[in-house]
């Protein structure tokens, strides 16, 4: 369906303050939700199947960022330039996921597909639908249904009912509670005011009821490109945050144990006009952070560092909650894919794709490894043979002195790789999937990773998933985002999600889910 996005034209010139010198937010900003009840099982919406008249539209691409700091000179000073064996990991399910067709979820690019992974159930998310899909098997519970159905019957934007206004979703898994978290931005018809739309599921069904939440920010607010994680004192995530002036990237935390009850619920936050498009660090595996640790928050800071804030909350006192940082992480240099912006080559078009590359991709994917931390984190940057290659690290002890154990930049020769989602399993290997795209292949989606007992800052060699048979014609928008996650039962099997082309056209992209497993992983 058509959707509208309109940011104010004064917001797109505030660069220059993502970058100044404004001190930060010292102060938490504190919150309550503006509304919040249970819902009907969602499986008894049969009405809202994601259906409509197609009016197609590619959504204004959020704001880029210039990072400051010198680039890389010639080749990338972390490319990953010997030869590798080919990736030891086996694929296990390969399905198509949710379509963006004449009959599908109608809602033109970007896709912002992700998914995230349960008991039983596998949820997949795209920009306006969703999907359950049996874990056993990969059937479908239901046909995709749009997102804000969910939020049927709310008051206020979440619940205004109209595809056209919800778009960025989340969907992340609860591992610790065995909940489903899917957060969604409702906002106005002038874009200028968005509202965050949370449903915590019940049980651990995710066709069942759901705790639901509409959060605001102030009127004339604007939370865009916002990420969730999980962590066992909140539910924590980052935003964007477009007001008349400027633009702050924003950490929020969300009283976890109030909304698993579905009881009104606080919002501790921290705004800092210095920061942008933070991800806050999602927990992964069965062995938790050490009690009372904080959540981290890591942004792609200038072209030689990242940033890593430590946001403890206290919603007992909410005044004592800290958001503490920038702790600078040096990191070797290297120059944004397509300079931030878009120049990655398709087959068969002059059209080119964007790269995002001014920014983290999600997620921050934390572990607990018990003889040490890591966070694992990826983006996109120009390598000497393509506009794009993926940068990744592997930091440890973000608690303490954080370091890069390692890093480097993965290539496939003159194809671009991009638009990745990277995590660890229990053993220590390395999943990365991405898009990959030349002027000689159509885009695709492709997997590789690493084990232990490779060389440090190395990734074997890739795997594909699917090749795209068509072209994303007269659109440049591509992705925003793609997701893997871990299975919590066996903490070995990744699961991914990214989109392709069946054939060319405009907007009817085609999403993938597949899994993998290292053989090293038991």
């Amino acid at each position: 369906m058509t959707r509208l996005f309109v940011i104010p034209i004064a917001l797109a010139t505030c660069v220059s303050g993502l970058l100044g010198t404004v001190a930060a937010q010292s102060a938490p900003i504190v919150t309550h939700d503006l509304y919040h009840d249970t819902s009907e099982a969602v499986r008894d919406y049969g009405s809202s199947q994601a259906t409509g008249v197609f009016h197609p539209q590619e959504r204004p691409r959020p704001l880029q960022r210039p990072l400051p700091g010198p680039l890389s000179e010639g080749q990338d000073a972390a490319e990953q330039i010997f030869p590798s064996s080919p990736v030891s990991a086996i694929l296990g399910f390969d399905f198509d996921g949710i379509p963006n067709s004449a009959n599908g979820s109608l809602i033109g690019v970007p896709s912002d597909s992700n998914l995230s992974v349960g008991d039983t159930q596998v949820v997949e998310v795209i920009n306006t639908a969703y999907e359950v899909y049996d874990k056993a098997n990969h059937q479908s519970f239901f046909p995709p249904q749009q997102i804000s159905t969910i939020f049927t019957g709310m008051p206020g934007l979440c619940g205004q009912g109209v595809t056209f206004f919800f778009s960025d979703p989340v969907v992340v898994y609860d591992k610790i509670a065995g909940r489903w978290v899917i957060g969604i931005i409702a906002y106005d018809s002038t874009g200028s005011t968005g509202n965050e739309c949370i449903a915590v599921s019940a049980t651990s069904d995710a066709t069942g009821r759901y705790y639901r939440y509409a959060f605001g920010f102030g009127k004339g607010a604007f939370n865009d490109y916002p990420k969730l994680a999980v962590w066992p004192d909140a539910y924590y995530a980052s935003y964007n945050l477009f007001t008349a002036t400027n633009v702050y990237g924003t950490a929020c935390a969300y009283d976890r144990a109030a909304m698993l009850m579905g009881k009104s619920t606080k919002v501790v936050c921290f705004k800092n006009p210095n920061e942008f498009s933070f991800l806050p660090s999602d927990l992964d595996g069965k062995t938790l952070p050490p009690s009372g640790e904080p959540n981290f928050f890591v942004d792609l800071f200038s072209t030689t560092s990242l940033h890593l804030y430590r946001f403890h909350v206290d919603f007992a006192t909410p005044g004592n909650s800290t958001f503490a940082g920038p702790v600078s992480i040096p990191v070797k240099p290297f120059t944004p894919a397509c300079g931030g912006g878009t120049c990655i080559p398709q087959e068969g078009t002059e059209q080119q794709l964007d790269s995002l590359g001014d920014r983290l991709m999600f997620r921050l994917a934390y572990r607990n490894m018990s003889t040490h931390e890591s966070l694992v984190v990826n983006h996109s940057v120009q390598t000497s043979l393509a506009p794009a290659g993926v940068r990744w690290y592997e930091i440890r002890n973000p608690n303490k002195i954080p370091r890069i154990f390692q890093q480097s930049t993965f290539t496939d020769h003159e194809t671009s790789v991009w638009m990745a989602s990277i995590a660890m399993d229990h053993v220590g290997d390395i999943g990365l999937g991405f898009s990959q795209s030349g002027r000689g292949i159509h885009p695709g989606i492709s997997f590789t990773g690493r084990v232990p007992s490779d060389p440090l800052n190395t990734m074997e060699l890739p795997q594909q998933i699917v090749a795209g048979n068509g072209s994303q014609i007269g659109v440049n928008r591509w992705g925003d985002y793609s997701g893997l996650a871990i299975d919590p039962v066996d903490d070995c099997t990744f699961w991914y999600v990214n989109q392709y082309y069946p054939t060319s056209s405009g907007f009817r992209f085609h999403t993938r889910v597949a899994s993998f497993k290292f053989p090293t992983c038991h």
